[in-house]
């Protein structure tokens, strides 16, 4: 077993449902990070995935409940802890490595974190960009959180896989604010303007963290609607 291999079993068996390897190269000029150079020292990223309960998420309908905004918070800490005992691992290996939290703003005015988990995630396989956004794995829709290691450990990247969104609407048709425009990328998005209309989406996810027992910029109601995470529950007899 390679070395990438051994670390994506070990982020699993950690509690990581997903794990892929992104190579950085394509990253390596001009990708927005906080700081600027933050990927210098770096290679690889490593995406870690965990998924969100489907229960949980049944609970929405147009805005994110407490009990989704509690789960959130607590897939945010299980992300951080997998990333942790990742960067762990590979420094116990001789590497250099640093973990991105799961959910953290660097940019309150932008809504930017140090790096975009989504882009990584696409580039390790995890999932393709849906019209959302939203990383759409094949296993569990959007239905998952990211976290990101970043590392010069030699690793053995995985790739995109195919985008199939197609002529789907579902998360369109569900938006309770129509900022989704209905447009798929062949690879990836140039901007969120592509695909949102993001001022919409900001304000809506500042509205919800003002509800009652929210105190976080989420919605999930696109994450919910995709028929990727649905189809999942129908093949289980749900």
């Amino acid at each position: 077993m390679d070395a990438g291999s051994e670390l994506k079993a070990f982020c699993k068996s950690s509690g990581a449902d997903l794990a892929g390897i992104a190579d950085l190269a394509p990253f390596q000029k001009g990708w927005p990070t906080l700081p600027e150079d933050l990927l210098l020292p770096y290679s690889r990223a490593v995406s870690i995935a965990v998924r969100l309960e489907d229960d949980i998420l049944n609970t929405i309908i147009s805005h994110p409940t407490i009990e989704y905004a509690e789960h959130y918070r607590a897939v945010n800490a299980e992300l951080d802890r997998l990333a942790a005992e990742a960067v762990a691992w590979i420094a116990g290996r001789g590497f250099r490595a640093e973990a991105v939290p799961a959910s953290k703003i660097m940019d309150t005015e932008n809504l930017l974190g140090a790096v975009s988990h989504k882009a990584l995630a696409r580039m390790a396989g995890i999932g393709w960009q849906g019209k959302s956004l939203l990383i759409i794995s094949p296993e569990f829709g959007p239905r998952i959180r990211l976290a990101t290691v970043l590392t010069d450990m030699p690793l053995p990247p995985d790739g995109p896989i195919e985008n199939r969104c197609r002529a789907c609407s579902a998360c369109i048709n569900d938006c309770p604010v129509s900022a989704i425009r209905h447009t798929t990328a062949g690879t990836a998005y140039g901007s969120r303007e592509e695909a949102l209309v993001f001022s919409r989406c900001a304000e809506r996810t500042h509205a919800n963290s003002l509800r009652p027992g929210i105190q976080a910029r989420i919605c999930g109601v696109c994450v919910k609607a995709c028929p990727f995470g649905r189809s999942r529950r129908a093949a289980r007899g749900e």
